[in-house]
């Protein structure tokens, strides 16, 4: 199978190029060429710019599908799919689990309403990323049909993630003591491992599914408790979990929106998504934080702010 992967080097899309390879895909990478310079140096890149609107390199070539990890606004999808034509077979989008709306509940499947799509600007903050997500849906569905797939991740796992989200908890638990634990403790957490999601990728586009799939994870529930102390375990270290008030420290994982952790994951689940204990992802980033020497995190408090929350004044 012949795959064009839009984006591609940096965690999720690094992982679905993997898996592609391994898989036995002919691969062809589209981006900036700024990021994994020295990645998968036998796959040919093709050079360009969504957020400039360059798709010059696209001109030329033909795939059996293109997976898109690198759509953040309508713009993106429609000019890749206007250059592309009828050049790409199948058209796979990564999109996001915050698509649906708050009104979708808990346990909702793919078919739970959405929020409305955002069409009137291309600012990426928290407001709007759902929606515009909503708005790249539309935009691959119009155009694709029935040639179309859809994934909606949440919060993905492992190594290289760049926004260290689950990397935070992973080396808080390796240090032990006491750890603190904003808001509720029993609160639900969907973690999926970034190898995971890119295992479903491929079977997806392998096996010719079509639709929308909710990728989540861990197979078991889990609590944002349960998985630091799954962590700690890991780790080897031994860990008190303190509950502290909510505040204006970032931790990462803790969401007042339970339902948003509870989504179902069976459809994607029949189609292949595997099952990665989270003991595994969590030694995983654990080896792979120590072998890049444990720099600073970009998410989660840091120490001294953690230690005022521990120890209030």
């Amino acid at each position: 199978m012949r795959i064009l992967v839009l984006g591609g080097t940096s965690f999720v899309g690094r992982a679905i190029v993997e898996d592609a390879l391994a898989s036995g895909a002919e691969v062809t990478l589209f981006g900036r060429g700024r990021t994994g310079i020295g990645l998968f140096p036998a796959v040919p890149r093709l050079l360009g710019d969504r957020d400039t609107g360059d798709y010059t390199a696209l001109a030329h070539g033909e795939w059996d599908a293109v997976v898109d990890v690198s759509g953040y606004v309508p713009r993106h999808l429609r000019q890749a799919i206007d250059v592309l034509g009828e050049r790409a077979g199948r058209y796979l989008f990564i999109s996001t689990n915050a698509v649906y709306a708050a009104s979708a509940g808990p346990g909702a499947d793919e078919d739970a309403p959405r929020r409305p799509a955002e069409r009137d600007t291309e600012e990426l903050r928290e407001e709007t990323y759902g929606p515009l997500k909503v708005a790249c849906e539309d935009e691959v569905r119009a155009r694709y049909g029935d040639r179309c797939v859809i994934v909606r991740p949440g919060t993905v796992a492992g190594p290289h993630d760049p926004r260290d989200t689950f990397t935070y908890w992973v080396r808080r638990a390796a240090r032990g003591g006491r750890v603190a634990i904003p808001g509720d403790p029993d609160q639900p957490v969907q973690v999926l491992d970034s190898r995971d999601l890119a295992r479903l990728v491929t079977r997806l586009l392998a096996d010719g599914h079509r639709g929308a799939f909710n990728a989540v994870g861990p197979a078991e529930p889990v609590t944002l408790a349960g998985l630091v102390t799954i962590c700690a375990e890991v780790a080897g270290s031994e860990v008190e979990l303190v509950p502290v008030p909510p505040g204006p420290e970032p931790f990462p994982l803790v969401r007042t929106d339970r339902d948003s952790q509870c989504r179902d994951a069976g459809r994607a689940r029949a189609a292949g998504l595997p099952a990665t204990p989270l003991a595994v992802t969590a030694a995983g980033v654990l080896a792979w934080d120590r072998a890049r020497g444990e720099p600073p995190l970009l998410s989660g408090p840091t120490p001294a702010e953690e230690l005022r929350l521990l120890v209030p004044h």
